[in-house]
């Protein structure tokens, strides 16, 4: 025997679950219409505080990663012939050129039919030789606005030290030098 009897709306529930519907409504709700968008592929919207957008027929979230994401993750096949990238030589050639090995040497191959290889190495280096400046750099005024004004020693004591270097000065020192560096490696990349 039940204790409980059944109401309206469990009846229309279970309908609707034998039938296929579970997201369907089990009653009526008045005074309240809810706005409806439709978006299609590729549209970007404000939803509260995120972003969405539908790829690939799916609703996602935009992050603000996505960017670093394609730079940094190879895809599974290659963008420019379509071929699985599952090589060993595959991933080192995709950070540079974002194309698998074989593209990279058909592409090289042409280069060097034209004539035009030696000032395509030639470039590739000077901007490896910029972005290593701008590393240096950036570790050069990271070491020089390090406090080591004092340490631990093997004993436990803390060693203070006086004096030091003038930060401003090395500053000015180091970002001055990797300018003229720059401009060097910017020069020799324009000629």
């Amino acid at each position: 025997m039940l204790k409980k009897e059944f109401k309206r709306k469990d009846v229309q529930r279970v309908r609707n679950l034998i039938m296929g519907n579970s997201g369907a409504s089990t009653g009526t709700q008045i005074g309240y219409k809810k706005e409806t968008k439709d978006y299609k592929e590729g549209d970007v919207w404000v939803e509260g505080k995120k972003t969405w957008t539908i790829k690939n027929g799916i609703k996602q979230t935009v992050s603000k990663l996505d960017t670093i994401k394609k730079e940094i993750f190879m895809p599974l096949c290659c963008p420019n012939c379509g071929k699985v990238m599952k090589g060993q030589l595959d991933k080192p050639n995709y950070k540079i050129h974002k194309k698998c090995h074989d593209c990279v040497v058909e592409f090289e191959h042409k280069l060097r039919i034209n004539g035009k290889y030696d000032s395509y190495k030639k470039k590739l280096v000077t901007k490896n030789s910029l972005n290593i400046v701008d590393e240096m750099e950036l570790y050069l005024l990271d070491a020089i606005n390090t406090s080591n004004s004092s340490f631990v020693s093997e004993n436990g004591e803390i060693d203070r030290w006086v004096g030091g270097i003038n930060k401003e000065e090395w500053t000015k020192k180091i970002k001055e030098a990797s300018t003229i560096r720059r401009n060097h490696l910017k020069k020799e990349l324009n000629e």
